[in-house]
Parts: structure tokens; sequence; C-alpha cells
């Protein structure tokens, strides 16, 4: 029985070599795939969360003369705004985890399953 593996591997060793050749490329081939997607998805939600905070501020600054103009004092006015970010901030820290931090994970979990159902 031994002898007859040994004979085996012997007259297959080319054909062995190749296939375990091809499946390191394909193996390769898969991981840049999945790093791509994945390096595509943390560039696109850096871009968005930069441009929300753009959003963020300009509005802020926006809500700071209105309040200012309502009330006849900037200083006033973006006081009120001030407040109104920082309450923003506080929910969004408090909310975190829910808002963010777990879409996130699924959004992940969801792009390396439907790799592996792709296979």
């Amino acid at each position: 029985m031994e002898q007859d593996l040994f004979e085996f591997l012997n007259t297959n060793k080319k054909l062995l070599q190749e296939y375990v050749e091809v499946r390191i490329s394909i193996f390769k081939l898969e991981l840049i795939k999945t790093g791509s997607q994945i390096s595509g998805l943390i560039i696109w939600l850096i871009i968005s969360i930069f441009l929300l905070f753009l959003i963020f501020i300009f509005a802020g600054i926006t809500f700071g003369f209105l309040f200012g103009e309502l009330l006849h004092s900037n200083a006033a006015g973006f006081a009120i705004a001030t407040g109104i970010i920082i309450l923003i901030a506080l929910l969004l820290t408090l909310f975190r985890k829910k808002l963010f931090i777990n879409p996130i994970i699924r959004v992940l979990i969801k792009q390396y399953s439907n790799e592996e159902e792709e296979k």
C-alpha cells in the first residue's frame, strides 16, 4: 500500500505541483479581490465621513448666523448653534454602536459572505 502511494506520487509529481501552484494563484487572486473591495469600501466611508463633516460645519455656520440674526447677537447665535452641535455629537457618541459600528460590520460580513457564495 505504501509502495503504491509513493509510485503514484512519483508518477504524478508534476501534476500535483501544477495543481498546488494553481490553487495558490487562485487564493492570491481571491485575497486581492477581497482586499480591493474592502479597501474601496473603507475609502468610500472616509470620503463620505469627510463630506458629512463639511456639511456639518457649514450647517453650523449657517445656523449660527440664522440664530444670530433672530437674536440680534452673533455671539448668542453661534453659542446656540454650538450647543446644538454638541448635543448632536453627544447623541451620535451614545448611539455610535447602533448607528455606525454594527451597520459597518454587517456590510463587511455581507461583502465577505457574497464572495463565499460566488465560489
